[in-house]
């Protein structure tokens, strides 16, 4: 499997770069060729070639990382010496359908100590009495709880401070964790240094174009950065369906935190700018159900574009200091990168390739620009399903993530960077779950 991953990394980076410097030779001549009065023309050329070779170096860096983290990390082998107690955590807000599905998951875990708590946050629906069935089920392994509706940030940090374990692991009630993600987890923990584990989230329901996107998101995007920032030990996000915390350390640094719409990547900055460890576990998956409405989507990347952006900017002062810890001062202006300059390059490039369409000018050239960035999400696509082992039928929709996903998720999280720029007020957008899990 790694000599494959190899193969797959070398061929990836060989074509970014054959690319890389086609498509700056075109730019050199196209861009020289234009009368001295193009002037915007010409900027707008230049720009994008910057932003074309930082996309280029950003893809080729992320390849590199995230493959010398599976030959520098093989699979944690061997037992635990002793299994400590640890507290699995369900929030749950209107998850009547999904609850007993999410619970019975849990439950499932190969691992001989632990609990299950869920909290149910003040739910309208029938969530609380649904989860309360199972409990003759499963005895005291299983508690339920509830509370007045304070949001998810609130039912954890209640949950925490409830829980016998000595660590605790936080999931959503529309995930579903495989059986050996306790085990996988706990063997990082026998290293005293470690303060948590992030898991590795896939998408279960897979039922049309637009969750077979993000499908590919998941695995080529989050994932591939997880991997690529585990290598250099400054992992930004612990995802919310699948992390693994040392109870003590989460309680020191005043638990989850009610100032972002994203707790969990807000908690993770602040354990990685406390110096502490983080670890990514590719084994431990949790399986989470995925928007399969455009306009259910929107309301998800909205917040998430929202909440990262104050997760980030509650650290600004850190963006101005690398020497304190350089690797994470490149985190944090990597997020600002992610979340403000590529989306407002990838929607001024929607822009510009349909205005430079109509009047001339750089209509091809936008267009080359258009088809390399598919070509480089092709080749990534194929270097992380392989990788990962997940269906090669996948391959074919990065075709259609450049042309269609892209700039759809780019646009929310355009029109959520200016809505947090000017403190537009929002509320926690409650998703509808179809059960699928």
């Amino acid at each position: 499997m790694v000599r494959k991953a190899i193969q797959v990394a070398v061929i990836t980076a060989l074509v970014l770069l054959v690319l890389g410097i086609l498509t700056a030779i075109y730019f050199n001549v196209y861009v020289s060729s234009l009368l001295v009065s193009d002037f915007f023309v010409r900027i707008a050329g230049t720009l994008f070639l910057v932003f074309l070779i930082v996309m280029l170096i950003r893809y080729v860096m992320l390849l590199v990382l995230a493959l010398l983290y599976q030959i520098k990390n093989p699979p944690l082998t061997g037992e635990l010496d002793h299994y400590p107690m640890v507290t699995m955590i369900l929030p749950a807000h209107n998850e009547g359908p999904v609850i007993q599905s999410s619970i019975r998951g849990a439950m499932q875990m190969d691992y001989p100590n632990f609990e299950v708590l869920v909290v149910d946050d003040g739910s309208p629906d029938d969530t609380y009495t649904k989860a309360l069935e199972l409990v003759p089920e499963y005895g005291g392994r299983l508690q339920v709880m509830t509370q007045k509706n304070g949001g998810k940030s609130t039912a954890l940090n209640n949950a925490i401070a409830r829980a016998k374990g000595e660590y605790v692991l936080c999931t959503d009630a529309d995930s579903k964790l495989e059986p050996q993600t306790l085990r996988e987890a706990m063997k990082h923990f026998q290293d005293p240094s470690v303060a948590a584990v992030a898991g590795n989230v896939k998408i279960a329901n897979r039922l049309n174009v637009l969750t077979k996107l993000q499908t590919l998101e998941y695995i080529q995007g989050l994932n591939l950065i997880r991997a690529a920032q585990a290598y250099i030990k400054r992992i930004t996000v612990i995802p919310g369906p699948s992390g693994v915390f040392r109870k003590d350390v989460v309680v020191g640094l005043g638990g989850y935190l009610t100032d972002t719409f994203a707790e969990d990547c807000d908690l993770t900055l602040r354990l990685m700018l406390a110096g502490y460890r983080i670890k990514y576990e590719p084994r431990c998956v949790a399986w989470t159900e995925a928007p399969e409405q455009y306009h259910a989507l929107f309301k998800q990347r909205y917040r998430w574009g929202r909440g990262i952006l104050q997760a980030v900017m509650k650290h600004r002062m850190i963006l101005i200091s690398p020497r304190r810890d350089f690797l994470a001062w490149l985190m944090l202006w990597n997020m600002v990168w992610e979340s403000i300059v590529m989306v407002l390059m990838d929607f001024c490039g929607i822009l510009l390739f349909f205005l430079m369409f109509l009047g001339g000018g750089l209509s091809s050239l936008v267009f080359l620009w258009w088809v390399e960035l598919t070509l480089l999400d092709v080749v990534a696509a194929v270097f992380c399903i392989t990788a990962e082992k997940e269906d090669l039928n996948l391959v074919p929709y990065a075709l259609l993530y450049r042309l269609f996903f892209i700039p759809y998720v780019d646009s929310m999280r355009f029109f959520a960077t200016i809505d947090e720029l000017f403190q537009v007020r929002m509320g926690w957008f409650t998703q509808q779950r179809m059960g699928r899990i």
